[in-house]
Parts: structure tokens; sequence; C-alpha cells
């Protein structure tokens, strides 16, 4: 039997001026362990007259974690950091309580040709700290641990597992790894992964049970402990996942909880603008004038 249970392609959706490929949440599957929201940046090119600008816009109750293969995007939040992303390192923002945070092309960049590719992440907070002060981590390309075996190279970007810990200070259990080789070959890690598990093939492809699977699909595992394939060659992979929370998470627009009247507060929040501004910007984006329910 087959250990994958369902399989998620991605999906186009648009975040303002720029279209990325939605991965989570599914109408089948709302999150793997805490992962709650994966969207695809890119690849995409722009020119001198085009950039990459995400308004100020708030969030609550989880963590993101921005992680590029390609460009460059400039942060700056509420918190008063501004700090540029380039790839292979991460961006860590833990809004608790609430934050404000904006995204865009570095004015080093603004007027040529530039391209920008990469994952957004949420993670959900545990209950406990869903209302804890807000920080903000950059870690490193150098710091993030990288390692070798039999031609496949691995990065462990957050979390604990396979014996590495990543220094991206996460709240709960839970691993992010990236698998790449150019020559292919096997991997079975599912006696080391623990709680709900998925991969995500962003180049190439992978065998499983005499199946083939390619670019931009989701497997969810039936069972992490099953967790083996072999990788084809000039193929990366991300396998997500860790321990489920006991309670459910709601998510409207920026805002994840496990209390359906907090998201409630946290819109006529930002309706009112009584969140912290982002130093130095005045425009932000508003709460969309579509009705939407929480889900």
């Amino acid at each position: 039997m087959s250990n994958i249970e369902l399989i998620i392609e991605e999906r186009a959706a648009d975040i303002g001026n720029f279209l990325v490929g939605r991965l989570l949440p599914f109408r089948q599957k709302r999150s793997v362990g805490p992962f709650v929201f994966i969207d695809h940046m890119g690849p995409v090119k722009m020119n001198e007259r085009q950039n990459l600008d995400v308004l100020p816009h708030p969030h609550i109750g989880l963590s993101t974690l921005t992680f590029l293969f390609e460009g460059a995007i400039m942060h700056r939040d509420s918190l008063g950091n501004e700090i540029e992303i380039e790839p292979g390192a991460v961006n860590w923002m833990t809004a608790g309580r609430g934050v404000v945070h904006s995204e865009r092309s570095p004015e080093r960049l603004r007027d040529s040709e530039k391209s920008v590719h990469g994952l957004q992440i949420w993670v959900a907070l545990p209950k406990e700290l869903e209302e804890a002060e807000p920080s903000f981590t950059h870690i490193t390309a150098e710091e993030i641990p990288g390692w070798t075996e039999h031609e496949t190279q691995f990065k462990l970007i957050a979390g604990e597992v396979l014996g590495k810990k990543s220094p991206v200070p996460v709240h709960s259990a839970l691993y992010f790894i990236e698998i790449k080789s150019n020559e292919g070959g096997f991997v079975n890690i599912g006696d080391m992964l623990f709680g709900e598990s998925a991969l995500y093939i962003l180049e190439g492809s992978v065998m499983s049970e005499g199946n083939e699977y390619g670019p931009r699909q989701i497997l969810i595992a039936k069972d992490s402990k099953l967790c083996e394939f072999q990788l084809n060659p000039n193929s990366t992979v991300y396998i997500f996942g860790g321990q489920p929370f006991p309670e459910k998470r709601f998510i409207d627009w920026n805002f994840v909880s496990s209390n359906q009247e907090r998201l409630k507060k946290a819109k006529e929040d930002w309706i009112a603008q009584r969140f912290p501004p982002v130093p130095g910007e005045t425009e932000f984006v508003p709460y969309p004038e579509l009705k939407r329910k929480a889900n």
C-alpha cells in the first residue's frame, strides 16, 4: 500500500502585485504538523520598472519563515528591523500578539533587472504562545547546518531532527529539511522523523513505490516513519512537518489563532489601525473588502 495519503498541486494566488503558487492550506489538508501556510514565490523575473512591493500588513498567532532560492527581499517590521534577505538565509519573525511588516525589492535593485524565487511559510504557535511578545531573528546561510551523504546534500533549515539542530528559534517540535542531488540517490530518513510529514518537490522528480512525482507537488505521508523515496538526478525537495497541536487553528487573512474571537479582534484592530506601524512607511494593505469566513 502506498504511503502517500494525498497529493497537493500548486495553485496560483495573487498577493497584490505578485503571483505565487499556493500549497497550504488545502481544502483536504489544512496543515502539516504546525505548518499552516506555504506559498511558492516565483521564479519571476522583473525588469527595471517592476518591483516586489508587499505593503505593510499584520500577523498574529504565528511565525513566518522566509527562505529564498534566488534574488533578494528587503524586510521591514514594526519592531524596527530592516534587513535584506538573500538566498539560503532565513528570516524568522514571530508575530505573537501582533506585528506588521513589509517586503520589497531592495533599493539597490529597484532600477535594474531582478528575480525572486523562494518560499513563504507560516508556522502556527502553541496556544500558550499565541499572545507572546513579537520577535525577529535573521539566520545567515552559513549558520544553517548542511552535510552530504552518498552524493546527496542535506540542509536542516529549521527544527531539530536527523541528529542536527538549526539555530532558527522555533517554538514547537518541527522540521524543515532541504535535500538535493545532482546524481540522484535513495533517501530513507523516516525512522528519524516524527508527527505529520510532507514532501515538496521544487525541481526534478522522485520515485516512490513505482510512481514518479514531479515539480510543484506536495506529497502528504500517511506515516512519517515510512518516509523513503528515490531522488532522481538534478532534483531538490523539501521535507517538512512535526507534531500537530491538539487544538484546531483558524485562519482569517493574515491572522492565525485557536480562538475565532481573537481573529475578529485582530481584524477590527487592523481596520482601526491599532497595530504598531512599520517605521518610515505610511502605506498599508487594507483588510480585504470581500467578507471572509474563518476556516
